[in-house]
């Protein structure tokens, strides 16, 4: 790192990416973080206290990545039906790519995910509050036919119903022969269920 280069939250947490991508979550320390931004380590524990915090951000910055992409289905205008088949089939390209593209991170990252329920929790709860909005815009439209009361209930078992196709612990099955054609069923699936009584 140049000296006049700020050390920032945001660098350090590129760099604890490249480390862990580089050595694995096992073997990648915060010396290891700070030799590559050119700082000793006590310049990096000012930023994150511990070596968990920063491996809590680290995760917590990957799958914000994930949130942000699927905002412009939830914002966007048009039909909610096509919105949701959008987000669904966004959420599980993104995993997919982020599992064949760079499978040694995609296996670090399962590992950080393990070590970090709070923000998976966190993140899953974000994911599901953009489905209740996909879904509450289509009762609006006479689209979808959850009562108004029950939107997150709904949202949680549209999440729930597809979680073969974003949760990481299927990763091996999305790169499958008929992967694409599964994932196709079970979105029209879900579409039929939650059109069902409009």
């Amino acid at each position: 790192m140049a000296a006049t280069e700020t050390l920032t939250a945001e660098r350090i947490l590129e760099a604890t990416e490249e480390v862990l991508r580089r050595y694995g979550p096992a073997k990648a320390t915060v010396v290891d973080v700070a030799r590559v931004l050119g700082v000793s380590h006590g310049s990096v524990y000012r930023h994150f206290r511990t070596k968990a915090a920063l491996r809590e951000a680290v995760t917590e910055r990957w799958l914000e990545r994930t949130i942000v992409a699927l905002v412009p289905y939830v914002e966007a205008g048009g039909p909610a039906d096509e919105r949701l088949t959008g987000w669904l089939t966004a959420l599980f390209g993104l995993k997919r790519r982020k599992a064949g593209g760079d499978p040694e991170l995609m296996a670090t990252f399962q590992v950080l995910i393990g070590e970090n329920s709070a923000v998976v929790d966190r993140h899953e709860e974000h994911l599901v509050e953009q489905i209740a909005r996909i879904l509450a815009d289509g009762h609006r439209e006479g689209l979808f036919a959850a009562p108004e009361r029950d939107f997150a209930t709904t949202a949680r078992a549209v999440f729930d119903a597809t979680d073969r196709f974003h949760h990481p612990a299927h990763a091996a099955d999305w790169s499958a022969p008929g992967a694409e054609e599964a994932f196709t069923a079970v979105v029209s699936l879900v579409q039929r269920a939650l059109k069902a009584s409009t």
